[in-house]
């Protein structure tokens, strides 16, 4: 059952999203998700936490249980605003015997774009992804990436408000990966909304702007990166002698030692200065100071951690992704 809240200023604003399958498998269990209009939004999780099922909730594939909130401002699933929304899935097909050049006239005509229009677009796009020298091949030649960048020009032909991709560089090499990196900030640039759907965490710290982590059917974290890798930032300090004499102070003031080293978490900068104070009223060289922010994957590798070690976890969902 769907229902709806009062309009937002957000170009996705979910709610308590609920859907569960076949044999009681909760693929999602409430989840939350605010998106800003013109930012690109990432969202992240292991196999089975859901995050598939939520993406096609949005484009109105799969009906939910049920699901607050609205996209581009009105209705989860109100046709108007469908209209003007792009759609890459995980796994795009096209009818194998049609160019690159008539599958994006097709799927323009599908989305009521008007044969001058779409025809244009479709040349312009089709240069944009890097497929203008086949645009006259047939899509039963073409590699995986290739089919990956017709895709992406696929749901672009619309002109979209909110564009949604679903693992938008899978099979793409390096460079096409880089190339769209490089489209999406143009993207972005020009007013578009981006969500996207992806495993590959470096791509996603590269051109997000906030990221959310979903595991067993719930947001776990939501937040631009700096807002989710601030609170694990650490200092490792590297001397030259033996730190094990010293580790009872050491721990003491609030740091430890990991192989030879020793870290402290966190911004305090002030128990840094103790520390390094007591090594030098030791007579240890202090060889460097190395702030260090953990990345993406760190805090991604922390809440499955987390989620894994709590007791009482519900089973992950694992028929959707």
């Amino acid at each position: 059952m769907q229902h709806v809240t009062e309009i937002t200023n957000w170009a996705v604003d979910l709610i308590g999203v609920k859907k569960t399958y076949a044999r009681k498998i909760q693929a999602l269990r409430g989840v939350n998700i605010q998106v800003g209009r013109g930012e690109i939004f990432g969202l992240l999780g292991p196999n089975g936490a859901g995050k598939s099922t939520l993406v096609k909730i949005m484009m109105t594939l799969v009906r939910p249980d049920v699901a607050y909130g609205t996209v581009l401002g009105r209705p989860l699933g109100n046709r108007k605003k469908r209209a003007v929304m792009g759609f890459l899935p995980e796994l795009s097909r096209f009818p194998s015997y049609l160019t690159a050049h008539q599958a994006l006239d097709y799927y323009g005509a599908i989305a009521k774009v008007p044969r001058v229009t779409r025809r244009k677009r479709a040349t312009e796009l089709l240069e944009r992804v890097g497929l203008k020298d086949w645009s006259d091949t047939r899509v039963s030649q073409y590699s995986k990436g290739m089919s990956r960048r017709l895709g992406l020009a696929q749901a672009l032909i619309n002109d979209p408000e909110l564009l949604v991709l679903d693992e938008p560089t899978d099979g793409l090499d390096p460079i096409g990966r880089r190339e769209v990196r490089t489209l999406l900030a143009e993207l972005r640039r020009a007013g578009k909304t981006i969500f996207i759907n992806s495993h590959l965490l470096s791509e996603v710290e590269t051109v997000c702007d906030r990221v959310a982590i979903l595991h067993q059917g719930l947001v776990a974290r939501q937040g631009t990166l700096s807002e989710l890798t601030q609170h694990t930032v650490e200092y490792r300090i590297v001397t030259s002698g033996d730190v094990g004499a010293v580790r009872a102070e050491v721990e003491k003031i609030g740091g430890s030692i990991d192989d030879g080293q020793i870290i402290v978490s966190g911004h305090d900068a002030k128990r840094v200065n103790e520390i390094i104070d007591l090594l030098r009223s030791r007579d240890y060289l202090i060889e460097s100071v190395q702030p260090r922010r953990f990345s993406l994957e760190d805090v991604f590798v922390e809440v499955i951690g987390d989620a894994a070690d709590s007791v009482g976890a519900p089973p992950i969902a694992r028929r959707a992704s």
